[in-house]
């Protein structure tokens, strides 16, 4: 077993990255709120979820037992998660089997090891224990069908994570996934034209226009406008 990292200093920036884990196995260890919570995220988010605990919350065993049918959160990048609950403990070196793990026991000893085993292995690895950090933080997240919020606090307080996100959640425009899909469909219009996607002023016309279109449900008039800035008709 690998040494889990020392806790990173807190002057230390963090380095954001969005992870597709659309039909990635990933690993739980640990049966408590905190463990269930980080579950429900990843098969949200497409992934294959092995939860191995020797007592699990309701909330765990219900998703196990609910099959695909009440998993099926399907991410923006297709597929639909799974969890497996294994009710028992976690056996040494198993990390190294798979994409991502969280260590979320509330047992430090515990915790440690299963850090240790991920670094070991080279794999990505989220521990709820400030003792044992790991070597990623799992954010506080908005969806809103392909546009994501994520906060966090480099582990200083997941509490003001979630209390961050939900206000910008709250503050961000109506229609904001319609708009992810216009602006989309107007880059690839761009990309086929032969005309490079930083040639237009996004910001201009995503707040002048865009914007208040779609939020006033004029979701067409939005579009043409979208395409006219960005493949403006030929002349003649």
């Amino acid at each position: 077993m690998t040494e889990p990292p020392d806790p990173r200093p807190d002057d230390q920036p963090d380095f954001p990255v969005v992870l597709r884990l659309a039909g990635c196995r990933c690993l739980v260890v640990g049966g408590g709120p905190v463990a269930a919570r980080k579950a429900q995220v990843l098969v949200e988010a497409g992934a294959q979820v092995t939860v191995v605990a020797p007592r699990a919350v309701d909330t765990l065993a219900a998703l196990a037992s609910a099959g695909p049918a009440r998993l099926r959160a399907v991410p923006p990048s297709g597929g639909a998660g799974s969890l497996d609950l294994q009710r028992r403990s976690y056996e040494q070196g198993e990390a190294a089997g798979y994409v991502l793990v969280v260590a979320a026991t509330g047992r430090p000893e515990v915790d440690g090891a299963v850090v240790g085993d991920a670094v070991g292995a080279g794999v990505m690895v989220n521990s709820a224990d400030r003792a044992s950090p790991g070597t990623i933080q799992l954010p506080a997240v908005h969806r809103d069908g392909r546009v994501t919020v994520a906060v966090s606090t480099g582990g200083a307080s997941p509490a003001l994570a979630r209390w961050l996100r939900d206000r910008i959640a709250g503050s961000l425009p109506p229609g904001v996934a319609q708009m992810a899909t216009l602006v989309d469909e107007a880059r690839t219009a761009m990309r086929d034209a032969g005309r490079p996607t930083g040639s237009v002023d996004w910001t201009a016309i995503l707040d002048d226009q865009v914007a208040p279109l779609v939020a006033a449900g004029r979701i067409d008039e939005a579009r043409a406008v979208l395409l006219d800035a960005c493949v403006p008709p030929s002349p003649g």
